[in-house]
């Protein structure tokens, strides 16, 4: 919750209409008409509580989708990326094992298989494999802004610094691999 704000309904974010990271197409999956009128839309959204976000992120985010099966080194920053991008969290991660030598169907769900990869990877590499799921979930980032301009500014400040994503991604990483400025500012530099 530390990494969500109150409510914002910007045009660039597909996410639509959002409060606490609880987007609008989120309620109306859960079916979450607050104001009752038969809808769900903005205004259910504005009526939205931190404690329903709460229950929402543990119960839609955390338990349902397996990330409580994950070992605990990567399960805060996979229930990060998961509340940010749903299931793309768990695409990004089995990408990752994969890659890790861990072969796996890259179909964002978190099933026997990707449960067992993941701690067969942990117990390789104890102290790499939440930094190596960072390096992935902040590059997965740079590709979206690559890809959709309009998404830039969740990466990159109007300043020209480190934005958002970016930001929340290295939240999860150890210091040293984090982008310094310049190599940040190197690897955003064909945006401009």
């Amino acid at each position: 919750m530390a990494h969500e704000g109150g409510y914002v309904n910007d045009p660039d974010d597909p996410g639509g209409a959002t409060k606490y990271g609880v987007t609008v197409h989120t309620m109306r999956r859960l079916g979450m008409d607050l104001d009752g009128n038969g809808t769900v839309d903005a205004r259910d959204v504005k009526q939205l509580s931190r404690a329903q976000a709460e229950r929402i992120f543990i119960t839609h985010y955390f338990e349902r989708p397996g990330i409580a099966k994950l070992p605990k080194s990567v399960q805060a920053s996979v229930f990060d990326m998961y509340v940010n991008s749903g299931s793309n969290a768990v695409r990004i991660l089995q990408r990752l094992l994969t890659a890790m030598g861990f072969p796996l169907t890259d179909d964002g769900v978190i099933g026997p298989k990707t449960i067992a990869a993941c701690e067969q990877a942990a117990r390789a590499a104890p102290d790499h494999l939440a930094d190596a799921y960072g390096i992935a979930r902040r590059n997965y980032y740079f590709w979206l802004a690559d890809r959709r301009p309009a998404s830039r500014k969740y990466a990159r400040t109007r300043a020209g610094g480190k934005g958002g994503w970016i930001k929340r991604a290295e939240e999860f990483l150890s210091p040293q691999y984090h982008l310094s400025e310049q190599a940040f500012r190197e690897r955003v530099a064909a945006w401009d």
